[in-house]
């Protein structure tokens, strides 16, 4: 099945790793061309050599929460390819803990990067598109259900996907769609760290109706597609990623 992904070019934070490295790589497979952005300069150029070097990905050096990325992003996407489709924005889990042990910085700074930078950079990327435009955010179960040990990510997933759904009806009517995909129980270093606190890697897949993890290059072929022309009537959707895990309809 052709995705229809030629040519088109879409920016993806977190791009250089786990879940955001994913959907770039199922992305350029498909022959799209990708912004990636990182923290650190070592893996940005890792993730352009993987994502098939100049002309095909370029990396950028950007934190979700810093103003000035979006302006940023958006430029390097116009100067590198002359064109912008669409947005992926994926950022790093929120840190662990309960209500008692995370301080006022602790939620502030990732309120900055996980719910206001999200926002911001898609605002700016929605003024950028027109009809067929794209705009998805990486989400997490938290925004059905409570993940104990995660008060940060229980609070303030929910908040982005009311977010993208408010998104999706504004931007609807200019051709422009918004989804969120929500993840659970793909093999990323985040995952390994989740089960050292809700418990081991058996228990966790006994837990999975497939009765085991998803990969990443599964959760990348499924942003892909999302993405991509081929799901052009798919808006305002929370789409689970999870091996059947959710069991509420």
């Amino acid at each position: 099945m052709d995705l229809g992904l030629k040519d088109r070019v879409y920016v993806v934070t977190g791009g250089t790793r786990g879940l955001g490295l994913a959907a770039a790589r199922e992305l350029t497979a498909g022959g799209a061309k990708v912004v990636v952005s990182g923290r650190s300069t070592h893996s940005l150029a890792a993730a352009e050599a993987e994502l098939g070097g100049p002309g095909q990905a370029v990396g950028v050096v950007a934190d979700n929460a810093d103003p000035g990325t979006p302006d940023r992003l958006i430029a390097s996407a116009h100067e590198a390819f002359k064109r912008l489709d669409g947005v992926l924005i994926s950022v790093g889990g929120p840190p662990t803990g309960t209500t008692d042990a995370i301080d006022d910085e602790q939620w502030r700074t990732a309120f900055e990067s996980g719910f206001l930078g999200a926002v911001r950079l898609s605002r700016a990327v929605a003024a950028q598109l027109g009809e067929g435009g794209v705009i998805g955010f990486v989400l997490s179960t938290s925004v059905y259900e409570p993940i104990p040990g995660l008060a940060t990510s229980n609070a303030l997933r929910p908040a982005l996907a009311g977010y993208a759904k408010t998104l999706a009806g504004e931007l609807g009517p200019r051709g422009v769609r918004v989804l969120g995909l929500v993840p659970a129980h793909i093999g990323t270093d985040r995952t390994l760290e989740l089960q050292s606190i809700t418990g081991d890697a058996d228990s966790t897949a006994a837990g999975i109706p497939l009765r085991r993890l998803g990969t990443p290059e599964e959760f990348g072929r499924t942003a892909a597609f999302l993405l991509s022309p081929a799901a052009s009537y798919v808006t305002g959707s929370m789409v689970t990623v999870d091996g059947g895990t959710r069991a509420s309809f």
